[in-house]
């Protein structure tokens, strides 16, 4: 399916231009069935990525502008009295669809942020005592605003480890936004793109990459990254059981997409920026470094052979 696979990521290349790797990290994060965060400036394609990953693989698809009123019931759904039936109806908020955009989600406060980032954990919405199953595959793409912009709410760590990835789309390269610059903007060309995947497919592959085989030696190169990132004095703190166990799935699924039934150092390496980077945090000593910065660390000092 790997064929289908490229299908997909050369079809949203179309409208969003030269940001092929991008495309890759976040199709990883879907089929790994988690969920992905991308900060960045306003205006950088955010909402054109999700719109048009839910064209080309055939998802429902809601978009939901976070604001500083907003309630967890305009996410979730609410109970409304019908008058006729003497009876409370439950109508469904925009949680129920395959991929929801949650658009600038720091801007919102965080008992919504908490109530979004629940649903996505269970991926089942509690009403009146009943759990209403979300639809399958559920996958949401939250976007944030750099926090040091005007009335964001940044998210806290603990709920920053819910999502699976985090990315960063950045300004375009010279030769992508000449292209950008001749061809309009993407988004009108949506529409238009061809539908690659379907929903059952997607479980399929995401299956069929849990059967990724994983070597010793590369979960003794794991276990290192893991030890180096817990006793560092860089590192506030390390990486958790659920941060390794992230890492993984997605090398597995970065290696099914290269055509790989095994997974090598390499797709571990490719992928510590996205799955670790929001995960991490500076000690005070070091309180200027970054996570990424602390990435680059673990890529430059852990050594594969051991």
């Amino acid at each position: 399916m790997q064929s289908e696979i490229d299908r997909a990521i050369d079809a949203i290349s179309e409208v969003l231009f030269g940001k092929e790797k991008q495309i890759r990290q976040a199709l990883t994060c879907l089929l790994s069935q988690g969920h992905l965060l991308i900060e960045d400036l306003p205006g950088m394609g955010k909402t054109t990525l999700a719109h048009a990953l839910a064209r080309v693989l055939g998802l429902d698809y809601q978009r939901v502008q976070f604001t500083s009123d907003m309630l967890p019931a305009d996410i979730l759904g609410v109970s409304v009295f019908d008058a006729a039936s003497g009876s409370f109806r439950y109508h469904q908020g925009p949680v129920f669809t395959q991929l929801l955009l949650a658009d600038e989600i720091n801007r919102t406060t965080p008992k919504t942020q908490s109530a979004l980032l629940e649903a996505m954990e269970e991926r089942q919405v509690s009403v009146d005592g009943d759990c209403l199953p979300l639809p399958q595959p559920f996958f949401v793409i939250a976007t944030q605003n750099p926090v040091h912009q005007y009335g964001t709410y940044p998210l806290p760590e603990s709920q920053l480890d819910r999502f699976l990835m985090r990315i960063s789309l950045g300004y375009p390269e010279h030769d992508a936004e000449r292209a950008l610059l001749r061809g309009g903007d993407g988004r009108q060309r949506i529409a238009d793109l061809p539908v690659c995947l379907h929903p059952d497919i997607l479980v399929e592959i995401s299956r069929a990459c849990d059967q990724v085989q994983v070597s010793e030696s590369l979960l003794d190169y794991l276990q290192r990254l893991l030890r180096y990132s817990r006793e560092n004095k860089n590192f506030a703190y390390g990486i958790s059981p659920r941060g390794a166990l992230a890492l993984l799935r997605c090398a597995k699924t970065w290696a099914y997409m290269h055509g790989r039934s095994y997974v090598v150092p390499e797709d571990l390496q490719a992928l510590l920026g996205p799955v670790f980077g929001h995960r991490l945090k500076a000690s005070e000593e070091f309180a200027d470094s970054s996570g990424l910065a602390l990435v680059q660390r673990l890529l430059g000092e852990v050594d594969v052979l051991g």
